[in-house]
C-alpha cells in the first residue's frame, strides 16, 4: 500500500442520507493496495471512491452500517427470485475496467433522474476509473444493448460493491436488486466468502433493500465487530 495522504477528518455538513443530521468521515488517499490490504480495510468499515478511502465518523450517530453477505450460504427470497425471472433475458459480463463512453452516459443519466446531480467525466473517471485495488466491473445487456454497469473491488475474499449505475428507463426491472443477486453468484463461483454491499442505514428507504440478502453480518462500530464476535 501506497498512502498518498494520512487519515484526516472533515469538518461535519448536512447528510445526504439523513438530512436532520449531520455526517463526517475519516479519510485517507493511496493506492497500489493488495487484495490482503483491501480485506483489511473492508472488515474496519473503509469504503472507497478510487484513490479515496473514508468511513463515517459522525460522534453519536452510528446508523450508517457496514453490511456484507455470506454468499456461500445465500439463498434469495420469493420476490428476489421474481426478479431473476423478470430479468432472465439480462445477460451478465464481468469484466476488466474499461471506460467507455457510453458508460458515462448511463451513469449520468441515473445520477441525474435518481438523484438530481450533474455528472463531471473527469470526476467519474477518478471515482470509477482510477484502481487503487484489484477491482472489475460488471455490464447489463438486454437484447444487445447496454443498460447498466457496476463497479466492483476484489479483496483475497470478498467482492465489494463500489456503486451501481442502470438506465432508468428500465427502473421496472429492479436492476439493482438484481445486480446483487448476480454479483453474489459471481463471488461463490470465485470461491469467495464476502459481498460487501456498503453501508445499511434503516431509517433510509431507498437503503432498505440492502437489509433484505441473507444470511448477512453487519458491523458494530462501537465493538469493532461483525455480528457481535470479533474475527
Amino acid at each position: 500500500m501506497v498512502i498518498l495522504q494520512d487519515p484526516r477528518m472533515s469538518i461535519f455538513a448536512p447528510c445526504t442520507y439523513l438530512p436532520e443530521r449531520k455526517w463526517r468521515f475519516e479519510y485517507f488517499f493511496a493506492y497500489d493496495i493488495s487484495g490482503r490490504e483491501l480485506d483489511r480495510l473492508l472488515s474496519q468499515g473503509w469504503r472507497k471512491f478510487g484513490e479515496y478511502y473514508f468511513r463515517p465518523n459522525c460522534g453519536d450517530c452510528e446508523s450508517c452500517i457496514p453490511l456484507r453477505i455470506m454468499v456461500r450460504e445465500f439463498k434469495p427470497t420469493k420476490g428476489q427470485r421474481r426478479i431473476l425471472r423478470r430479468c432472465a433475458d439480462v445477460e451478465v459480463r464481468f469484466n476488466p475496467l474499461e471506460y467507455s463512453d457510453e458508460i458515462f452516459e448511463i451513469y449520468r443519466d441515473h445520477s441525474m433522474n435518481r438523484f438530481g446531480k450533474e455528472s463531471d467525466p473527469d470526476e467519474f473517471i477518478s471515482a470509477f476509473y482510477t484502481p487503487s485495488c484489484p477491482a472489475m466491473q460488471s455490464e447489463y445487456y438486454r437484447n444487445g444493448e447496454l443498460i447498466a454497469v457496476g463497479f466492483i473491488d476484489i479483496s483475497c475474499t470478498a467482492l465489494s460493491s463500489v456503486y451501481f449505475a442502470y438506465k432508468t428507463s428500465y427502473e421496472q426491472l429492479r436492476l439493482g436488486t438484481y445486480s446483487v443477486l448476480r454479483e453474489v453468484e459471481y463471488a461463490a463461483s470465485r470461491g469467495l466468502t464476502y459481498y460487501y454491499l456498503g453501508y445499511y442505514i434503516e431509517e433510509n428507504r431507498s437503503m432498505e433493500y440492502k437489509g433484505h440478502f441473507h444470511p448477512h453480518e453487519r458491523y458494530d462500530w462501537s465493538s469493532r465487530c461483525w455480528n457481535g464476535e470479533c474475527k
